[in-house]
């Protein structure tokens, strides 16, 4: 007994007799998914981009702001640690802001803004954080070095920096500002 197995034609048989939108037809209706994974691809790339540099973008800045929290941290308990025994100038502004910038060696320290708080006193006396803070004393024992090293005194550093979530050639959160406070009591 010989056994025959019979399949469906192919669709490109009949050439000759068929006319070729009938082909075409024919041809979409089997299914010829070649490239589909391509075109595919080619749809859900530039969404999947964004996204990836969107989350990129938002990790680096995460990464900065996790930074200048340790800085600021690390340069309030310098200076709660230097209060009585600041030398000629004595200016704990531009100790506390070396301090900040050094322990945040990555970020740009031109585009910080510091505001501190002595013992009560604001400097700059707005209490808005400025670049270039200056808080010059004559002595230990007077001004800002004064406030800093009195009995029971607190220090307070504010530092705000420009959070840059740019990416694809545009700031689409231009605004965008991270601002860190750290609070000590002076030693």
């Amino acid at each position: 007994m010989l056994l025959t197995i019979h399949s469906a034609p192919s669709p490109g048989a009949d050439r000759e007799t068929r006319s070729p939108w009938k082909r075409i037809r024919a041809r979409l209706r089997f299914g010829n998914a070649r490239g589909s994974a391509a075109v595919e691809m080619a749809f859900c790339m530039p969404i999947l981009m964004v996204l990836l540099t969107g989350i990129c973008a938002t990790g680096i800045t995460l990464a900065h702001y996790e930074m200048l929290n340790n800085a600021v941290s690390g340069g309030a308990m310098q200076l709660a640690t230097v209060a009585g025994q600041l030398k000629s100038p004595y200016d704990p502004c531009a100790v506390g802001t070396a301090d900040v910038e050094a322990l945040a060696p990555t970020l740009n320290a031109a585009s910080m803004k510091f505001a501190f708080v002595f013992n009560g006193t604001s400097y700059p006396s707005n209490g808005t954080p400025t670049t270039g803070v200056s808080c010059t004393s004559s002595s230990n024992q007077s001004g800002a070095a004064g406030n800093l090293g009195a009995p029971n005194a607190t220090l307070q550093i504010t530092v705000t920096y420009p959070c840059n979530l740019k990416f694809y050639g545009s700031n689409y959160f231009s605004s965008c500002t991270l601002s860190v406070t750290s609070s000590e009591a002076a030693q």
